[in-house]
């Protein structure tokens, strides 16, 4: 008899996996890719982060269940993962640290408390006083728009601005389609480990109005130290697949700058901020019949064990 399947540590996975042109399926209880031309490679889905899915790959539901089980985030995304269609939730499992974010984000003082400290976390000085958040995003996207410029200076590439159209992806130059590849790495992992936090992607604080905003709140306080310099670095080689140059490059950054042990505990600092506790259950709510079972993953990550029916 084998264990339950349990949700792993963030921290003690490697980051992501890419497939393309497979089909992927769950075989002797061992999550396989198996390719057009019959060749089955296994992928250790407990110990990865997020499995990003391009055209051309189908997904059967036995693995789609097995991820769930063992918390790995499955991501729809377009060719060279430019574009999110879809993404499962094996986390998200918190409803204290679902309304805990949304007072954060809904009240005026909170929210400005969380940006200034993301505002300070991002660029290590302390935040400009008496600036609402308009202001600070103003400042943010000038001091942006500058580091792109130095960092294309650094590594002798040839830069205009940061434009690309998602729809006409070979339209763009390639810094930008490097760009572009790098920040989707990011994002996969970050919003595998927003959810396995317990957290909602929706609910940002600087960004608002999409799927992840969130998502793309956290991911900016690391994105000029990891994967900008590394899609500068492949745009100046100009290789002929830049954008798969790119993804090895930001899946070795990723291990050895240990990106996955610091985005949660990142998450909880600046949250944090807001100087307020998570709230506590009300009175008359009714606790589960069947408690949780006791996991090793994060406070986020479904329990399948032991659930109600």
């Amino acid at each position: 008899m084998l264990p339950e399947l349990k949700p792993l540590p963030m921290k003690d996975r490697v980051s992501m996996v890419f497939i393309q042109y497979g089909q992927i399926d769950v075989l002797d209880g061992a999550f396989v890719v198996v390719d057009l031309k019959g060749v089955r490679t296994h992928i250790p889905v407990g110990s990865v982060a997020c499995i990003l899915l391009e055209p051309g790959t189908r997904i059967s539901h036995a693995a789609v269940r097995l991820a769930s089980t063992v918390g790995t985030l499955l991501v729809w995304v377009g060719e060279a993962g430019v574009r999110l269609y879809a993404s499962g939730q094996p986390g998200g499992a918190r409803s204290d640290r679902l309304l805990y974010q949304a007072r954060l984000a809904l009240e005026d003082g909170l929210r400005l408390k969380i940006v200034r400290k993301m505002y300070e976390m991002r660029f290590q000085e302390p935040c400009p006083e008496r600036r609402s958040i308009e202001q600070l995003r103003g400042i943010e996207g000038a001091r942006v728009r500058e580091t792109y410029k130095l960092l294309a200076r650094q590594y002798g590439v040839e830069w205009q601005t940061r434009n690309y159209d998602r729809h006409e992806w070979d339209a763009a130059d390639l810094p930008n389609r490097c760009l572009s590849t790098a920040t989707s790495c990011l994002y996969g992992i970050t919003e595998a480990a927003v959810l396995a936090a317990g957290y909602a992607p929706a609910v940002g604080f600087i960004h608002s109005g999409k799927p992840l905003s969130f998502v793309y709140d956290i991911a900016d306080l690391f994105k000029f130290d990891t994967v900008v310099p590394v899609a500068f670095r492949v745009a100046a080689r100009n290789p002929l697949q830049a954008e798969r140059e790119v993804r090895l490059a930001c899946r070795d950054v990723f291990r050895s700058s240990r990106l996955l042990e610091r985005i949660i505990p990142t998450i909880e600092e600046v949250l944090s901020a807001g100087e307020i506790q998570p709230p506590e259950p009300a009175p008359e709510s009714v606790p589960p019949a069947i408690p949780n079972a006791s996991v090793i993953g994060e406070v986020g990550h479904r329990v399948h064990e032991g659930e109600d029916k």
